[in-house]
C-alpha cells in the first residue's frame, strides 16, 4: 500500500476519522508489525537526508579560479622555463600568500545539516499493537500513532487526533512569536501552514498539554524536510566585491596580452633577442598585475570585520563586509529581529475607556481605579505561569506561558501581586483551560465565601457574561453591549493586538459552575513589541537609501502593526500582502501589475520558506542587492540565498546562524547600519587604493613598454617590478584601506551594482597620474643615460629609486577632489605616514644589505644621482594635486556648483 504525499500532506483538512482510514490504522490499536515492514519498505527511514560536505582540496582549488592567479601563474612558469629562476620563485611566493589567506578566510565548513539534526529528537513514544512503547524516531512511518507530551519535539509530521491543552511552539518553524494552541478539528485546504493548527510539525518543541498523532509525513516530507532540501539547494550569489574584482582581473587580462605581445613583438623587430623579449613579456605581466591587490583588499576587509566585531558583529565571510555597503534591500523577519519576540501587555480595554500600558503602570492610579486593579488582578491569579525575576515591563523572568508571564509581570509593575500572598485568595481549585470552553479558571478562598477568576478567548468570555464592572458599579449587559464590546476587540486585533476577555464572580457553593454568570471586567492587549532602536534604525536606513521590507510567518494584522511602528512606509500607509499573492510569482511573466505590486509592498505576512527564498531571487532579478536578516529554521534557505544573510545571534537558531554571512550578537538592527555604514566606507577605501595600485602599476607598463619601443634596455627589471608592487606599493595602499572615510555616506543613496569599482572616471585618473608618473621616471632614466652618461646599472637604479618614491609620494593625490590639498582624510590618517616611513626603510634595506641589493640589481648612489631621484620623484606629487583640483572643479561645473577661490 503506497499513499501519495500529496495526500497525506492534506489530512489537515479532513476530519480524525477520515485521516486514520486514508492511513489505513486505529488510534487504540496501531500498526502491526507486518504493516510498519511493508511501510518503512515503502517510504523508507523517519530520516533527513545530509549530502556530502564539500572536500577541503575542492576548497583549496577553488582559491585558483581567478585571473589574476592564472595570469601570475603563468608568468612564473614562463619565467622557469626561460632560466629566469628568482623571478620565478618570487611570483610562486605572492601566489602562495594570495592563496593561503583565500583559503582561510573562505574556510567555514557547513554546519547547518548538522544543527537540523540536533533539533530532531532520538526516540519517540508510539503505540503499535496496542501497547505503548518507545522507538528509534528514524524507524516512524506513515500510520504511526504518536503520543506527545510537554517536553517533547515532535518527530515527525503528525495529523492530531487529540490535544489537551496542547501548546506548541512554531517560532523558529513557521515565525509564529506565541506558542499555539494545537486542536483536532479539519481546517480549509487553503489553509496557510502557520494556520494549520491541527498538525504538529517536525521539530518543534511541545510547550505544555497532551496530544496524540497520526504520522501523517516523515523524513524530507515533512516541513524541516523541505526546509533542509532548500537549504542544500540555495546556491548563495558570489558578493558584489568579488563580481567586481574578476571583471577588474579579465580587464587586465584582456590588456596585459595585447601590450606584452604588442611590445615584445616590437622589441623582436628592433633587433632584440627572443629570450630577451620573453623576459620583457614577463616583466610586463608582473607590471600589470596588481599582485598586492587581493591582499590589501583582504586587509582591509578583515581591519572593517575586527570594527565591526566591536559593534556586536561578526562577520563570516570577509566579503560580506563590503556587500553591505551596496545593500539597496533589507528583508527583515519580525520576531526577534524587529521585536523582542516576548508578549507584554500593552492595554487594557475597559467599559468606556482604553488603557494604555506603555512602559508601565502608575501605582497610585492603580490603586484608586477599581475596575483596571480588579483586571490586573484577575490576570495575575488566574494564571498558571511563576515569575523568577520581576522588572519593567516586558522585561521579567520566569517559566511559563510568555502571555501568562506578561501578565504577571504587569500586575506585579503596578503593585498588584494577590498570587504572592497566601492569605489574600488563596487559591483552591483550578479549571485548566480546554477548545471546549476556550477558557481557564481558578477559584479562590474570599472573604464570606469563593472568588473565580476567569480569562479566555474573547468571544467565549463575552458569550458567558450577565454583568459588567464598571467605575464604581456593576450594571447589566445587553446584547447590544456586547455588539460594541465584540467591535472594540475586532478593532484591536486589526491591529495586531492579541485579546484575552477577563471576568470574575463572587459565589457561596465551592462546586459552582466557574463560567456561570460572570461578570466582564474587560480586556487584556497583548503585543510582541517592538525593539527600542528600530524605528530610529529603519530611518537611518531610508536616509540611506535602502529600503526595508517585512517578511514574516505571523498574521498581517500584527505584522501591519508593527510595521507601522517601525516607520516601513515612508507615507506611513502600509501595504501589505500574503502568501496568496506570493503563489502567484513566476506562475506567468506577463503580470507586471504582480510585480509591481510586490515592490512596492512594505509587509508580507505568512509567507512559507519557499516564498522567502523566491522573494529573495525577485528583488536580485530586480538588480537589487539583498540583505536578509532572520532568526529562524524557516528563515536559513533565504539567509542563504540572499547577497548577504544577516542572523541573529541571541535569540538566532544554530541553522540560521550556519546559514548567514553575518551574525549580530546584540540582535540590534542598527546594529546592521552601523555595519552597513562600514561598508560603505571601506568600498570608498577599496576603490581609493585600486586607483592608487593601478596607476603604479600603469606606469610601471609604460616604462618598460616605452623604453623598449624606443630601442632601450628596460628601466627595471622583473625583480624590481615586483619589489615595488609586494612591498613598496601594498603599505600605502593598506593604510588608505584604513582610513575612516566621510561622515556623509550614509546620507547618500547605494551605489548602482552593476557599476564596476573602477569607473570612466577612475580610469580617466589612473593614465594620467600612471602618465605622469611613467614621463618623470623616462626623462630620469634618458638623462641618467644621455645626459649624465651613466653605465645602465646605474641609470637603472635611479630610474627604479625615482619610480619607487613617486609612487610612494602618490599617495597624496588619492584625496577627494572636495578636501583641503593639505587638511584632508590622506593627510590625517596616520597609518599613511607609517607606511610612507616604513617603505623608505625598506627601500633603503634594498640599497644597503648585500644580498637584496645583488638579487634586485641594484648599485649604490652618489649624492647627486639621490638628490635627482628625490628632486625628481616630487613632480608627479605637485602635477597630480593639480590634476585633483581640475577634475574636482570640472565636476562642480557639471553640478552647477559654483567653483572656491583659493
Amino acid at each position: 500500500m503506497s499513499i501519495d504525499v500529496a495526500v497525506r500532506s492534506n489530512l489537515y483538512s479532513r476530519s480524525c476519522n477520515e485521516a486514520l482510514v486514508v492511513l489505513d490504522v486505529d488510534r487504540t490499536y496501531g500498526l502491526t508489525a507486518q504493516q510498519v515492514a511493508e511501510r518503512q519498505k515503502t517510504y523508507g527511514k523517519n530520516l533527513i537526508q545530509q549530502r556530502k560536505n564539500r572536500a577541503i582540496l575542492s576548497l583549496f582549488a577553488e582559491q585558483f579560479r581567478g585571473v589574476i592567479v592564472w595570469l601570475l601563474s603563468a608568468a612564473a612558469l614562463l619565467s622557469f622555463a626561460v632560466g629566469e629562476i628568482p623571478e620565478g620563485v618570487a611570483i610562486v611566493c605572492v601566489l602562495v600568500i594570495n592563496t593561503v589567506i583565500g583559503f582561510v578566510t573562505s574556510w567555514k565548513a557547513v554546519r547547518s545539516m548538522e544543527a537540523l539534526y540536533r533539533m530532531i529528537p532520538v526516540t519517540a513514544r508510539v503505540r503499535r499493537e496496542g501497547l505503548s512503547e518507545l522507538i528509534p524516531i528514524r524507524e516512524l512511518t506513515p500510520g504511526d500513532i504518536v503520543l506527545l507530551e510537554g517536553g517533547d519535539i515532535v518527530p515527525a509530521g503528525l495529523r492530531l487526533l487529540e490535544a489537551a491543552n496542547l501548546y506548541c511552539d512554531e517560532s523558529t518553524l513557521t515565525g509564529e512569536s506565541a506558542p499555539v494552541q494545537k486542536t483536532t478539528e479539519a481546517l480549509p485546504v487553503d489553509t496557510f501552514l502557520a494556520d494549520r493548527t491541527n498538525v504538529a510539525f517536525k521539530g518543534v518543541a511541545v510547550v505544555r498539554g497532551a496530544g496524540v498523532g497520526v504520522v501523517s509525513n516523515i523524513g524530507g516530507e515533512t516541513e524541516l524536510g523541505r526546509i533542509s532540501e532548500l537549504l542544500q539547494d540555495a546556491k548563495a550569489k558570489s558578493h558584489p566585491l568579488e563580481k567586481r574584482l574578476d571583471k577588474l582581473g579579465e580587464a587586465l587580462v584582456g590588456i596585459t596580452f595585447v601590450l606584452s605581445f604588442l611590445i615584445a613583438l616590437a622589441g623582436y623587430l628592433r633587433g632584440f633577442g627572443l629570450v630577451e623579449m620573453v623576459e620583457t613579456a614577463i616583466a610586463l605581466v608582473v607590471a600589470a598585475v596588481p599582485e598586492g591587490l587581493p591582499v590589501v583588499a583582504t586587509l582591509a576587509l578583515a581591519r572593517g570585520m575586527f570594527r565591526m566585531a566591536r559593534r556586536n558583529t561578526l562577520i563570516a565571510r570577509l566579503s560580506a563586509v563590503e556587500t553591505l555597503g551596496a545593500t539597496t534591500i533589507i528583508l527583515t523577519d519580525k520576531t526577534g529581529t524587529l521585536t523582542e519576540n516576548r508578549m507584554t501587555v500593552s492595554g487594557f480595554l475597559l467599559d468606556g475607556r482604553d488603557i494604555k500600558v506603555g512602559s508601565g503602570l502608575n501605582k497610585t492610579s492603580v490603586a484608586e481605579d477599581q475596575v483596571l486593579r480588579r483586571a490586573l488582578e484577575i490576570g495575575a491569579l488566574c494564571n498558571t505561569a511563576e515569575m523568577t525575576s520581576a522588572g519593567i515591563v516586558g522585561e521579567a523572568a520566569g517559566v511559563g506561558d510568555p502571555m501568562e508571564l506578561a501578565l504577571l509581570d504587569v500586575a506585579h509593575s503596578a503593585g498588584v501581586q494577590p498570587d504572592l500572598d497566601p492569605d489574600d485568595r488563596p487559591e483552591i481549585s483550578m479549571h485548566a483551560f480546554d477548545s471546549s470552553h476556550n477558557m481557564m479558571a481558578t477559584v479562590h478562598r474570599a472573604e464570606d465565601g469563593y472568588f473565580t477568576a476567569v480569562k479566555g478567548a474573547p468571544e467565549a468570555v463575552l458569550k458567558h457574561v450577565d454583568r459588567v464592572l464598571t467605575d464604581g458599579d456593576i450594571v447589566e449587559v445587553t446584547d447590544s453591549d456586547r455588539a460594541n464590546w465584540l467591535a472594540r476587540v475586532e478593532a484591536s486585533a486589526r491591529k495586531g493586538y492579541r485579546l484575552i476577555g477577563l471576568a470574575c464572580k463572587y459565589h457561596q457553593a465551592m462546586d459552582e459552575a466557574p463560567y456561570d454568570s460572570l461578570t466582564l471586567v474587560g480586556f487584556v492587549c497583548l503585543l510582541d513589541p517592538l525593539r527600542k532602536d528600530v524605528a530610529a534604525a529603519v530611518a537611518q536606513s531610508q536616509g540611506a537609501g535602502v529600503r526595508v521590507v517585512m517578511m514574516t510567518g505571523d498574521h498581517i494584522a500584527t505584522a501591519t502593526e508593527i510595521a507601522t511602528q517601525a516607520g516601513l512606509a515612508d507615507d506611513g500607509r502600509i501595504v501589505a500582502l500574503t502568501e496568496l499573492d506570493l503563489q502567484q510569482l513566476g506562475t506567468d511573466d506577463s503580470q507586471d501589475d504582480l510585480r509591481d505590486k510586490l515592490l512596492k509592498a512594505d509587509v508580507f505576512a505568512r509567507v512559507s520558506p519557499e516564498s522567502k527564498l523566491k522573494l529573495v531571487e525577485f528583488y536580485q532579478d530586480a538588480g537589487h542587492v539583498v540583505a536578509m536578516t532572520g532568526d529562524g529554521v524557516n528563515d536559513a534557505p533565504a539567509l542563504k540565498k540572499a547577497d548577504i544573510g544577516i542572523a541573529m545571534g541571541q535569540r538566532g537558531t544554530q541553522v540560521a546562524r550556519d546559514a548567514a554571512d553575518m551574525v549580530l550578537k546584540d540582535d540590534a538592527f542598527n546594529s546592521i547600519i552601523a555595519a552597513m555604514q562600514q561598508g560603505r566606507v571601506i568600498f570608498g577605501n577599496i576603490r581609493r587604493f585600486v586607483v592608487y595600485l593601478m596607476s603604479c602599476n600603469f606606469s610601471e607598463i609604460m616604462v618598460v613598454g616605452i623604453a623598449i619601443l624606443a630601442g632601450l634596455a628596460a628601466p627595471i627589471t622583473p625583480l624590481q617590478i615586483l619589489f615595488l608592487n609586494i612591498v613598496t606599493d601594498v603599505f600605502p595602499a593598506f593604510a588608505l584601506g584604513l582610513g575612516e572615510g566621510d561622515g556623509n555616506v550614509m546620507k547618500q543613496p547605494p551605489r548602482d551594482p552593476a557599476k564596476p569599482i573602477i569607473d570612466r572616471s577612475r580610469w580617466m585618473d589612473i593614465f594620467v597620474f600612471g602618465g605622469i608618473i611613467t614621463v618623470t621616471t623616462l626623462s630620469v632614466y634618458w638623462m641618467a643615460l644621455g645626459y649624465f652618461e651613466m653605465l645602465q646599472e646605474d641609470a637603472t637604479t635611479v630610474a627604479f629609486l625615482t619610480l619607487a618614491l613617486a609612487q610612494l609620494w602618490h599617495v597624496f593625490n588619492m584625496r577627494e577632489p572636495e578636501e583641503p590639498i593639505f587638511v584632508n582624510s590622506v593627510v590625517k590618517n596616520p597609518y599613511v605616514w607609517a607606511a610612507i616611513s616604513f617603505c623608505i626603510f625598506l627601500l633603503a634595506a634594498a640599497f644597503y644589505i648585500p644580498v637584496l641589493s645583488d638579487v634586485l640589481n641594484l648599485r649604490p648612489l652618489s649624492i647627486s644621482q639621490l638628490v635627482l631621484s628625490v628632486g625628481a620623484s616630487l613632480i608627479p606629487l605637485l602635477l597630480g594635486q593639480i590634476w585633483v583640483v581640475i577634475r574636482g572643479n570640472a565636476k562642480r561645473i557639471v553640478k552647477g556648483e559654483p567653483i572656491p577661490v583659493p
